[in-house]
């Protein structure tokens, strides 16, 4: 059975994704929306099973959430099962990481309705579900992307970003799958999900960060989000802003 995701990113909102883990602001609001991912195809559901069923996970979900950062779960049975995740970033307090599942589960049913496969990603988390059946993007396919919209000036900004962005690939590593951290005025992010491990993360990250220098080399701004990572990078000349800048480029 196959199944296509429609993809849309939104940008009514201001673009807070992913720069402000570095601590800069106490008021960072981690529910703010990054973008969603959502299957063509709606449920046929005249019992009702796949509402209870889907009801059933998020519960599940949201509960695990007080707890854990990361966790992958499924409910129901045969044709009817739905699997589905949540994954906080790597700096969150558990209490955040619920609020940010919780904020993230109320936006399903209004940016996506009733559909088979969906994705809900805000700044300090994503939830993601699939039906039974539906075929998944392999793990660093591209989901979303996002460029800024003005260019470094000067030489050597490439190279800079290179060694920033290599800081991601061993940083994932000892920090359990997530890393944050500044170089040369560069904050670079990263994290895979929980349950990519060691050198398949790796492997993500290094396919992310081709990925953000490809669509966004020379802009001051990058963020690639792959089914199973993502890589983000923010630069900032004269050190980080106090607020943080609008919605850049799309590519």
């Amino acid at each position: 059975m196959g199944f296509k995701y429609s993809q849309t990113p939104i940008f009514s909102l201001p673009f807070l994704v992913f720069l402000t883990l570095f601590h800069l602001s106490c008021s960072e609001d981690i529910t703010n929306f990054v973008y969603k991912g959502c299957a063509n195809q709606k449920f046929v559901d005249p019992s009702g099973v796949y509402s209870q069923t889907l009801k059933t996970l998020f519960t599940s979900l949201i509960s695990q959430s007080s707890t854990a950062k990361f966790y992958k779960t499924s409910s129901g049975q045969g044709p009817s099962a739905i699997s589905g995740l949540f994954q906080c970033r790597g700096d969150l307090e558990n209490g955040d990481c619920n609020r940010c599942v919780s904020n993230a589960h109320q936006l399903f049913a209004k940016l996506c309705g009733p559909t088979v496969a969906a994705r809900i990603h805000l700044s300090g988390c994503y939830i993601r579900y699939e039906v039974s059946g539906f075929k998944v993007a392999g793990a660093t396919e591209v989901l979303f992307k996002v460029c800024g919209s003005t260019r470094v000036r000067g030489s050597g900004f490439d190279q800079k970003l290179g060694s920033a962005l290599g800081l991601v690939e061993k940083g994932v590593v000892s920090g359990n799958g997530y890393f944050g951290s500044v170089f040369e005025n560069i904050n670079v992010v990263g994290q895979c999900e929980g349950d990519l491990v060691g050198g398949d993360c790796v492997s993500c990250v290094q396919s992310a960060e081709q990925k953000a220098k490809s669509y966004c080399g020379g802009f001051d701004m990058g963020q690639v989000f792959l089914q199973q990572c993502y890589v983000t990078y923010f630069y900032r000349p004269d050190g980080v802003p106090e607020t943080l800048p609008s919605a850049g480029k799309k590519t």
